[in-house]
């Protein structure tokens, strides 16, 4: 029986990165339309949207997801997750319909394809280098001037430790989002990690459950404020994961 396991995660795991490729080829002469200018992303979202999609289902996953309220249109917002698989980038894209950026590891950008477009499209930081962290925020002012909102992972990468519920938060979606005032918004992942962890021989087809919560809010909140709000974040989330635990 474990040898079958072997050979199903083995096959399932290389159509997994089989159908993160095909809908881009699919789709390639289009997603380079899209980014020869900065006001064309919100085109490109749509069809980032579709590549997620067409893997998340493509792979036999599906989501289901519960929002606590309908945001708004025409506002920037801060839209922060737990981290714990490389499918929270597709689920995030399914789930959230307000364009965004994302804030991500600039060595995600050497993956074939894939790297071409996230690294003309996301806001790519260099956790060892202070002058690329100080050049992310000039990045998201532009891309929020540009009516865009900002996603980060606040735990800064999937923690090694698998058994880890819920990593500590670092700081930067929480400066970003009080220097310029928008809400921010946590999402809670529950099962990605079991569906598609980082372990090579792991995980199975099945559903993924999102909480999306209320937006918290930052106007009047400066940079003094930064451990309150992100503390206050990381314990929605937490929460959350309890629950879905049970």
């Amino acid at each position: 029986m474990r040898f079958f396991k072997i050979i199903f995660w083995v096959l399932w795991r290389i159509w997994f990165y089989i159908m993160m490729g095909l809908p881009i080829i699919i789709m390639f002469p289009f997603l380079v339309i899209s980014i020869l200018k900065e006001k064309w992303y919100p085109y490109f979202f749509v069809m980032a949207r579709i590549w997620a999609k067409c893997i998340l289902f493509g792979t036999g996953f599906y989501y289901k997801v519960e929002r606590e309220e309908v945001l708004p249109v025409g506002k920037s917002y801060m839209f922060v997750a737990n981290h714990t698989s490389m499918t929270d980038i597709m689920l995030m894209l399914a789930v959230v319909r307000h364009p965004f950026v994302f804030v991500g590891k600039k060595e995600l950008s050497k993956i074939p394809l894939f790297g071409f477009f996230y690294k003309r499209t996301c806001i790519l930081v260099d956790r060892s280098s202070s002058k690329s962290r100080m050049a992310v925020f000039e990045r998201a002012q532009k891309r929020l001037n540009q009516g865009l909102s900002v996603c980060i992972f606040p735990e800064g990468g999937v923690p090694d430790d698998e058994t880890v519920l819920l990593d500590e938060f670092k700081d930067g979606a929480f400066r970003l989002a009080i220097e310029h005032q928008i809400p921010i918004v946590p999402l809670t992942f529950a099962d990605n990690k079991e569906r598609f962890s980082y372990t090579f021989l792991s995980g199975s087809p099945g559903i993924m459950r999102v909480k999306v919560h209320k937006a918290i809010p930052t106007e009047g909140k400066t940079l003094n404020d930064k451990k309150e709000v992100k503390d206050e974040v990381r314990t929605v989330i937490y929460h959350q994961l309890l629950k879905f635990s049970k």
